[in-house]
């Protein structure tokens, strides 16, 4: 009889299964996120205006440089042209 009450004291041991309780569906969805994926595009759009800007105000210090390299030297030709011209 003793081994009758321990055989029904013997409950099964159930394994629980851990379940993990997340907000993604798996791992590394935050990257994949809309949030996320937003924030990336606006962060690289910003750089990528600023790098234009600052391509047009070289583009733009460059051509006035030459603008005035283009004046000297019509002035040079003029000068040249009145030089000879006198002669």
């Amino acid at each position: 009889m003793l081994s009758r009450l321990s055989a029904i004291r013997r409950v099964p041991q159930l394994s629980a299964a851990t379940k993990r309780f997340t907000s993604s569906l798996k791992e590394g969805s935050v990257a994949q996120s809309k949030g996320f994926s937003e924030k990336e595009k606006a962060h690289e759009n910003e750089y990528i205006h600023r790098s234009e800007a600052e391509k047009l105000r070289k583009l733009r210090a460059e051509i006035e440089r030459k603008k005035n390299e283009l004046d000297d030297l019509q002035k040079e030709h003029d000068a040249e042209l009145t030089k000879a011209g006198k002669a």
